[in-house]
């Protein structure tokens, strides 16, 4: 009797046991895991590994391609948080408006974030290689004529653009669907007391839009400190280790030059930082919500 009364009262975490012990297994332990081997000289390779302490952590105040990865990184998460909320807003306040075929652009601007990020990788790799090339050939425009990814300044803008290209994507939506949830009969008093459209967006649409405009920002945030898969199809971090972000660098010193210890260390302090600048952001933006 007593073991189906706590049943009875208790029921509702069987429902949660699985997803819980799911995530135990597969992300806290891990998690742990790799803490704990950052303060190995683990390789990977077997079994054995010696207890380092902060070693490698102090390796990483020293170490250029750290700091490389890291500047790199901070520059594609800027650009991507600042043009995905940009573009996503413009490009949603247009397919919001009253025009022609609204509903086939508002799929075409969608269709980029279908698509996986290493096809449209190769797929750009082969244009800024061959295709753009070409076309500056033809048009007699010498600063075309070499392929973006062969300089550092070409390859990191390419990568920016790529990655600008297929994540503004979902901000567009996102966008329109904070646009849409804006009361009319707020939008119609304000056109009554004859505000104009650029009023009617930094007193009405802009305030309901701030919990859209955060959840952009983390989602903005993760994909750029995390980015790794379009970057090594499309440069591979190169020329000179320009465009190696952290994520990459973490790749590259795990399953390249077997420094699993080392390359946890560096996930380590990118988990801190997506982890710091996330509770910033979300206490930031709950000041400002409507």
């Amino acid at each position: 009797m007593g073991i189906r009364k706590i049943f009875n009262q208790y029921w509702g975490w069987t429902f949660l046991a699985v997803p819980l012990i799911l995530q135990a297994v597969f992300f806290y332990f891990p998690m742990a895991q790799g803490a704990f081997y950052s303060l190995t000289n683990w390789t990977g390779l077997t079994y054995n590994f010696k207890f380092v302490g902060l070693n490698n952590y102090k390796l990483l105040m020293v170490d250029g391609k750290f700091f490389q990865a890291v500047f790199f990184t901070l520059i594609l998460t800027a650009a991507l948080i600042v043009g995905e909320i940009v573009i996503g807003i413009l490009v949603a306040r247009a397919l919001n408006a009253k025009i022609a075929g609204k509903t086939f652009f508002r799929a075409w601007f969608f269709f980029p974030a279908v698509l996986s990020g290493l096809t449209v990788s190769l797929i750009f790799k082969q244009f800024f290689n061959y295709g753009l090339p070409a076309l500056g050939s033809f048009l007699h425009l010498r600063f075309l004529e070499e392929s973006l990814l062969g300089t550092t300044a070409g390859a990191a803008l390419a990568t920016i653009f790529v990655l600008l290209w297929q994540g503004v994507a979902m901000p567009i939506i996102l966008f329109l669907a904070g646009l849409q949830s804006i009361p009319s009969e707020i939008k119609e008093a304000a056109a009554i007391d004859g505000a104009s459209g650029r009023q009617t967006f930094w007193s009405i649409e802009l305030p309901y839009l701030l919990p859209t405009i955060s959840m952009v920002f983390i989602l903005a945030l993760k994909s750029g400190l995390t980015a790794f898969d379009q970057i090594f199809a499309l440069t591979s971090g190169g020329p000179n280790n320009a465009t190696t972000s952290l994520g990459l660098l973490v790749y590259n010193y795990a399953f390249k030059s077997n420094q699993y210890g080392y390359a946890n260390a560096i996930a380590i302090i990118l988990f801190l930082i997506i982890g710091i600048v996330s509770v910033f952001q979300i206490k930031l933006s709950k000041k400002f919500e409507i």
